[in-house]
C-alpha cells in the first residue's frame, strides 16, 4: 500500500515472546469448538497519526481496554475464522488463507477500521502458526482454528470512525465437528423474522453485529427441536416471494434435478450482499465446475425460492441439502420446516448424509490435510 499510515504491521519487525507456563495439551478426544485456546497471541495496534505499529507475539493475555472503547460501544469489531492442519508427514498447512486475510481487510474498511497490507498480515499469521505448531492436533478432522480479530479500541462515546484500533491473533485446537459418532443431518426452521441481513447491510462481511442478533432465534427455534435456523428474505406475507439465504452461519447448497433441463444441479445463493463470501463456499463451487460438470452436473449461483423447494421435493427431484463453512466443511440437512409444512430434503430414512454432501468434504479435506496437493492449501 502507498499509505504509510496502511502499510504495516510489518513482519520483519515482529518480536516474539514465548510464554514460560506452556499448558498442558487436552487429549483430542476433549476438544471443544472454541473452548480452549493456545500459549500465545500475536498483537498490533494502530493509531491514526502513526499507524501501524511492530506486531508482537506475547504469552496469552487478557486485553486491557477503556470502557469507553469503541468496540463496546457501536460494534466496531470484523473476524476471521480460519484452521491450521497437520498433514501425514508432519507438515502445517493452511487452506487458501489469502482469502481470509483480503476477506478481513475488507470487513475492517467497510465498518470503518483501518486497512492493512495483506501480504504482511499472511506473514505474520504463517509465524503465529509456526510458535503455536503444537498445538496443531494430528489426524483428519481435527485442526488449528485461527481467529484474527480487529476492533477498535479509541474511548470515545462520539459515532465517528476510530482513531485506534487492535489487530489480533489467537488459536483454538478443535477436534472432529462431529464426535465419534459421525455425521449427523440436521433439520431447520425457515425464519422470515428477524432477518440476518439485508440488502445494502453488512451481511456479506464478517463483523461481529451479524451474529449477536441471530441468537434469541436460533434458541427459540431449538425449543422446537430444530437445530439450526435457516434465514429468509422477501415478504413473508407472499410465499412465493420467500427465497433462502443462509443457514445459521453457513452458506446453504441444494442438490436437486432441473425440471426443465432434467439435469442435475448444485445451486447456491449469488453473492447479492446479503450472502458471506465463504472460503468453503467458493471451494465447493470451484470443485463442483472442476469435477462434477464433466459428469454432466450444472452449477450454479441464484436465489433458491423456498415455493421452488417444496416442489422438487414433493415431485422427488430434491436430491440434498447441505450447509457448508469452516468449522466442519458440511453439514447435512434432513428436513426444513417452512410455513407450516416439513419440507423433506432428499435423505432416506435411517441416512444421515447424501453422496454430494461426503464427495464435496472428502475433496476439501484432501486438499486441507496433503493428501491431494493443491496449491490452495500452503505448507508453512
Amino acid at each position: 500500500m502507498s499509505d504509510p499510515l496502511y502499510s504495516g504491521p510489518e513482519p520483519t519487525k515482529l518480536t516474539i515472546h514465548q510464554t514460560d507456563s506452556p499448558k498442558d495439551l487436552l487429549p483430542p478426544d476433549q476438544l471443544k469448538f472454541g473452548r480452549s485456546f493456545t500459549d500465545h497471541i500475536l498483537c498490533a495496534t494502530w493509531d491514526a497519526n502513526k499507524g501501524w505499529s511492530a506486531p508482537s507475539i506475547e504469552p496469552y493475555k487478557a486485553l486491557s481496554l477503556d470502557p469507553a472503547a469503541a468496540v463496546f460501544h457501536y460494534a466496531f469489531c470484523c473476524f476471521e475464522g480460519m484452521k491450521a492442519y497437520k498433514d501425514s508427514k508432519g507438515n502445517m498447512r493452511l487452506f487458501r488463507p489469502e482469502k481470509n486475510i483480503r476477506r478481513l481487510n475488507t470487513s475492517a474498511v467497510r465498518i470503518a477500521l483501518p486497512a492493512f497490507d495483506e501480504d504482511k498480515v499472511l506473514k505474520l499469521l504463517a509465524e503465529f502458526t509456526k510458535t503455536e505448531s503444537r498445538w496443531i492436533p494430528e489426524g483428519r478432522g481435527f485442526a488449528l482454528y485461527l481467529r484474527p480479530t480487529m476492533i477498535g479500541t479509541e474511548p470515545d462515546l462520539s459515532v465517528s470512525r476510530p482513531q485506534s484500533a487492535l489487530l489480533y491473533i489467537i488459536g483454538s485446537p478443535v477436534g472432529n465437528y462431529f464426535g465419534s459418532s459421525g455425521m449427523k443431518a440436521i433439520s431447520l426452521e425457515a425464519c422470515s423474522s428477524p432477518v440476518r441481513a439485508w440488502p445494502g447491510g453488512v451481511g456479506d462481511k464478517k463483523v461481529g453485529g451479524n451474529y449477536a442478533p441471530t441468537i434469541v432465534a436460533q434458541e427459540s427455534a431449538g425449543t422446537r427441536g430444530f437445530q439450526q435456523v435457516l434465514w429468509l428474505l422477501g415478504d413473508p406475507q407472499v410465499p412465493e416471494q420467500q427465497y433462502m439465504t443462509e443457514v445459521g452461519t453457513m452458506n446453504l447448497f441444494v442438490a436437486w434435478i432441473n425440471p426443465e433441463t432434467q439435469t442435475k444441479e448444485l445451486v447456491t445463493a449469488p453473492l447479492d450482499g446479503t450472502i458471506l463470501p465463504g472460503i468453503t463456499r467458493d471451494s465447493i463451487l470451484d470443485l463442483a465446475q472442476e469435477r462434477l460438470v464433466p459428469q454432466g452436473w450444472h452449477v450454479a449461483e441464484r436465489r433458491v425460492y423456498m415455493t421452488e423447494l417444496k416442489k422438487a421435493s414433493q415431485e422427488g427431484r430434491l436430491l440434498e441439502v447441505f450447509g457448508a463453512g469452516t468449522a466442519l466443511i458440511v453439514n447435512p440437512i434432513r428436513s426444513i420446516s417452512w410455513n407450516g409444512e416439513v419440507i423433506d430434503c432428499g435423505l432416506k430414512e435411517g441416512q444421515e448424509v447424501g453422496e454430494i454432501t461426503i464427495t464435496m468434504k472428502t475433496w476439501i479435506e484432501d486438499i486441507q490435510y496433503g493428501e491431494v496437493e493443491h496449491s490452495w492449501s500452503v505448507v508453512i
